[in-house]
């Protein structure tokens, strides 16, 4: 028998490590032909090969639209299709107040988490799923439905990537459904920094399922709007993936 996403061709980006690598993984494993990319690939070359299942890799930058019409048509050459597109890959290269941001760090987070996403959606839907339909899913964050006194920058993207999955939702309807997922604190590299030791510890006792998330948490989730039979009425949509910290009790009476 196959799985979920048996027949079914993706592509994620920022595929070879933390929530990407998990999600190529759990699509893998549902029948999917995953195609991962990001820079380092050598670092994807041994992704591909330590996931089971049929994973292929065409590394490049997630902001360069020459790398990302590469990518795009390894995809198609490659694995024959085009049906699910996760727009994982991110950056957040400045913590501090948002005020004090200097413009090389704002332009790069922007060009990163806002329009590589748009770039590469309209890439897949001019390539493929305008006439076969599909799926995209951006991953967002808590920091864009919140404030944050170090992260407000990443968050302001993700908050926008939130306005976009929306929008595009609206108009790539029927055949294309855009949602998204905003994730709490996952023990991956890219967050460490907010995680390790224990400052981690902390922020789990503050959520109130008591623990931080893991990138299987988020494949899950990213399966469910994959799959076409279980969310096939589902677009425009932002599943929260934070342990519950969201809905936390703030401390005052």
């Amino acid at each position: 028998m196959g799985g979920r996403l048996e027949g079914k061709v993706a592509v994620v980006t920022g595929g070879s490590r933390g929530i990407g690598r998990g999600i190529a993984a759990a699509f893998a494993a549902e029948g999917a032909r995953v195609m991962i990319t990001a820079r380092d690939a050598e670092r994807c070359e041994q992704t591909a090969k330590e996931i089971d299942g049929h994973v292929d890799f065409e590394a490049g930058h997630v902001a360069r639209p020459d790398d990302m019409e590469r990518v795009l048509s390894a995809t198609l050459s490659r694995l024959g299709g085009l049906d699910v597109l996760v727009n994982n890959a991110a950056t957040n290269p400045y913590a501090g107040p948002t005020i004090d941001v200097d413009r090389a760090r704002w332009d790069k987070t922007l060009e990163v988490n806002l329009t590589a996403p748009m770039l590469w959606i309209q890439a897949a839907w001019r390539a493929r799923m305008r006439e076969a339909g599909g799926s995209v899913i951006n991953i967002s964050s808590v920091a864009g439905i919140r404030t944050n006194p170090i992260l407000g920058t990443y968050g302001v993207t993700k908050a926008a990537l939130v306005q976009l999955t929306r929008q595009l939702a609206a108009e790539l309807a029927p055949s294309v459904r855009v949602n998204a997922l905003a994730a709490g604190l996952v023990r991956t590299d890219f967050a460490r920094i907010l995680w390790e030791g224990e400052r981690g510890d902390e922020v789990a006792r503050a959520y109130p399922l008591q623990r931080l998330g893991e990138p299987a948490d988020i494949a899950a989730a990213a399966l469910y709007f994959a799959d076409s039979a279980a969310s096939g009425w589902v677009t425009g949509q932002v599943l929260v993936l934070d342990g519950g910290s969201t809905t936390a009790f703030d401390g005052r009476p």
